[in-house]
């Protein structure tokens, strides 16, 4: 049997709950699947969304960002 779930606070829950009794023991394999993207992955999705960036963005990113002189 597999049963498939999601951790929350520590705890698995399963998906849909209450598929097993009470004090029934269980062997969990964590798949690869089930790993959270790297922070990395997410923002990779976000490049080359957004089009009306000023043309000197890269080099002056602090200046738009945190207000500092522009280079």
């Amino acid at each position: 049997m597999t049963l498939q779930g999601t951790v929350r606070n520590g705890v698995i829950v399963l998906d849909p709950p209450g598929q097993l009794p009470e004090g029934t023991r269980v062997k969990v394999l964590v798949t690869e699947e089930a790993a959270s993207p790297t922070l990395r992955e997410r923002l990779r999705k976000l490049a080359g969304t957004v089009d009306d960036l000023p043309a000197d963005m890269a080099r002056n990113h602090d200046h738009y960002i945190h207000g500092a002189p522009r280079r």
